[in-house]
């Protein structure tokens, strides 16, 4: 497969923009997150579940495609998405430095996602709370009937409304302990960019995808153990980050622990 060329033809939004800043330094922070290592290796284990030989994968919001990778190097056929002209970037490179045939990307909003032109998929995949840019779920899961073939798999990692670890600012006489909360989004700053969050819970997205899909399983990341803005006490204390990270995985999968947390990981079959 073919990839196309990373080339700055849309406008950017302030979301792509700011991550754009971050592409250069994006694979280097996310390896020295033990953090970040651990949870990518639960979101896989629970993807792979899923996931049949040589699927057909569609990434949203791909990043610096180190999932994209990922999936590709595992044997499937992934088409990754993302709007930010600095990601997109390190995409490229990464196929040219890995000789990635099967690993095609495109410069897209997840809000446009119905354009792509390609074949239809096995397996729709988003994470670390890309879609959390998006109030409306529904302008993505509309979409998503005319890419998929029947019984495919959706798999989003998504920031929900209740996280123990912000509530913990309340401590501190934080207002960003209920930054979550707050009806019609939260501003988020990065890299000097100011842009909307929204934080929707499992029923929300649920919701939003309708009758003809069925949710399959549904677990959280960062019930306990801190998330990754907090390597530092994973790092000082990694005892405890341990004992945490064993705890999240005993209550993880279970009601209610697998609705709250930093992320939700939720997945879904498409059943027309």
């Amino acid at each position: 497969m073919m990839y196309s060329p990373a080339v700055d033809m849309k406008e950017q939004t302030p979301a792509a923009k700011a991550f754009g800043k971050q592409a250069i330094h994006f694979d280097a922070d996310d390896i020295s997150n033990p953090i970040l290592k651990a949870w990518r290796k639960e979101i896989y284990d629970h993807v792979e579940h899923f996931l049949q030989p040589s699927s057909r994968i569609l990434e949203l919001n791909a990043g610096t495609g180190i999932d994209a990778t990922h999936f590709t190097q595992s044997g499937h056929i992934v088409h990754a998405t993302e709007l930010s002209i600095g990601m997109l970037k390190e995409i490229e490179k990464k196929i040219e430095r890995h000789h990635l045939k099967n690993l095609s990307f495109e410069q897209c909003s997840f809000e446009n996602v119905g354009q792509i032109k390609q074949a239809k998929f096995d397996f729709v995949f988003s994470n670390f709370g890309g879609l959390n840019c998006c109030q409306d779920l529904k302008l993505v899961t509309g979409q998503l009937y005319k890419l998929l073939k029947p019984n495919a798999y959706i798999t989003w990692v998504i920031m929900p409304p209740i996280s123990l670890w912000e509530l913990l600012w309340i401590f501190k006489g934080k207002r960003m302990a209920f930054r979550r909360l707050e009806k019609g989004g939260t501003i988020a700053h990065l890299e000097g960019y100011y842009f909307n969050t929204y934080y929707h819970s499992a029923k929300q997205v649920k919701a939003a995808f309708g009758p003809k899909f069925k949710l399959k399983k549904i677990e959280s990341l960062g019930l306990l153990a801190p998330p990754p803005d907090r390597v530092h006490l994973a790092l000082r204390f990694p005892s405890l980050f341990h004992f945490a990270i064993t705890i999240d995985k005993l209550l993880r999968k279970l009601y209610p622990f697998n609705r709250i947390g930093d992320h939700l990981i939720m997945t879904f079959q498409f059943k027309p």
